[in-house]
């Protein structure tokens, strides 16, 4: 019995039966360049594009490690050419979205999609003629990431150049709520605080302790101060 168990932990070659498991395999280069190529562009992303604008490192671990895995996740399940089983991973990958975890901006959304969509797209775009999959080289791969980053780097940099930040503070002058004090309301948040507010919404508002809760929005690239995510 002894034998056996030990023949079971010996690999039969590839040649032999290769439905079995191999040590070594052409694949290898395909995942590693695939990989550099993932790993170059996502580092354009989110290092040098996200970050500088919104200096959220807690999020520098997150999209990293989302976009490793899914790359891997992805290449994986190529090879076992299981269509239930890509949809089956594809909809665990965009599942883990909807845990219970704090509440994310729209913009860290945008980017966390980006970075699945980019990890998929270099994982699943097929190299080779294959069971009459048509043909797409390196180079295409490369382009298809580099109009992403190009995009990105326009709407980031170009087109919306200032970014509107929020903040939510608790407001005591309950006098001052209502519509037609708007504007001194508005003098008196941008004493207090010493931003140049573009504008503010009243949110919940207690009778009972004279407050409410107030969303002010002003441009944090200009006056060095953004909300309390930033790290």
């Amino acid at each position: 019995m002894l034998p056996n168990f030990i023949n079971l932990l010996i690999p039969t070659p590839v040649t032999s039966n290769p439905s079995l498991f191999s040590w070594f395999s052409e694949d290898i280069y395909v995942l590693l360049i695939r990989l550099g190529i993932n790993l170059a562009f996502l580092t354009i992303i989110i290092r040098f594009l996200y970050y500088p604008k919104t200096k959220r490192k807690d999020y520098l671990f997150t999209y990293y490690l989302i976009g490793l895995i899914t790359f891997f996740l992805c290449f994986g399940l190529k090879k076992l050419d299981i269509d239930t089983g890509m949809g089956l991973g594809l909809f665990a990958i965009f599942g883990i979205i909807r845990y219970r975890t704090d509440a994310i901006e729209i913009k860290e959304m945008t980017y966390l999609f980006l970075i699945i969509g980019i990890s998929v797209v270099n994982a699943l775009l097929a190299t080779q003629l294959d069971k009459n999959v048509s043909q797409i080289n390196l180079l295409e791969i490369g382009l298809i990431n580099l109009i992403v980053v190009i995009v990105t780097f326009v709407l980031e940099y170009l087109w919306l150049v200032k970014h509107e930040t929020r903040k939510t503070i608790n407001y005591e002058r309950i006098d001052l709520i209502t519509p037609e004090n708007y504007e001194l309301m508005k003098a008196d948040l941008t004493t207090r605080t010493g931003l140049a507010i573009n504008r503010f919404e009243i949110g919940k508002i207690d009778f009972l302790n004279d407050t409410a809760q107030v969303r002010i929005y002003y441009y944090a690239d200009d006056q060095a101060l953004s909300d309390y995510h930033v790290s």
